[in-house]
């Protein structure tokens, strides 16, 4: 009978141990990454509250959606905050960055159409109408600073898009500033929580996986 006992306390003790996983192990864990999730939104709230606008080589609009050739307000929003600092003469130069949304256009290329409709000169475009995310667009941000030999890059975007621009972009060797579009109106706002949530997600995904 003591050895059936014995046995039988053996057999069960794998489940303890589990079980002290669960009770202790567990809830460390959910802190850990309850912190991690705090500290990336602490960050993608302070880009995007903090204009970094100054002196650079180029300005880098990154694309949103077009429609039939017409920039999306997203895009125009962030169109409009570009041409604004090329106006104000922070940089010689626009990139507008981001490929085909569907069909025939380009969100680079209705940028580079709509800064040109708005002023600024054919030979101070330049159109990037080939990638698709934002890891892309600054593949190609970079193939683009090396070719013209910019040095420093003053990036726009939505605020919530700017801090994972800005890590992607030092992790690549690439001197980027930021400088957040106007976002006001009732329609940011609701949208703002999904935004936020979207890039702590998608920065996450890329510090996990990172390319």
């Amino acid at each position: 009978m003591r050895t059936a006992r014995t046995q039988s306390t053996f057999m069960f003790r794998p489940w303890r141990w589990f079980r002290f996983f669960l009770q202790i192990i567990s809830p460390a864990v959910l802190m850990a990454i309850f912190l991690w999730f705090l500290v990336v939104y602490s960050n993608i709230r302070y880009y995007e509250q903090h204009d970094e606008a100054a002196q650079a080589d180029a300005i880098a609009v990154f694309g949103a959606a077009e429609y039939d050739g017409k920039p999306s307000p997203v895009l125009q929003a962030r169109l409009v905050h570009a041409l604004k600092l090329y106006q104000s003469s922070y940089a010689p130069l626009v990139i507008t960055l981001g490929g085909q949304g569907g069909d025939a256009h380009s969100e680079g290329g209705v940028g580079h159409d709509f800064l040109l409709e708005h002023g600024v000169p054919e030979g101070r475009i330049i159109a990037e109408t080939e990638s698709n995310s934002t890891e892309e667009s600054i593949d190609q941000l970079i193939v683009i600073a090396q070719k013209n030999h910019l040095k420093r890059i003053l990036a726009v975007s939505d605020g919530t898009h700017l801090y994972r621009i800005h890590e992607i972009c030092a992790a690549r060797g690439l001197d980027v500033i930021t400088s957040p579009r106007t976002s006001t109106g009732p329609l940011y706002s609701k949208l703002r929580t999904q935004r936020v949530l979207h890039e702590m997600l998608s920065y996450t995904l890329w510090r996990l996986h990172p390319h």
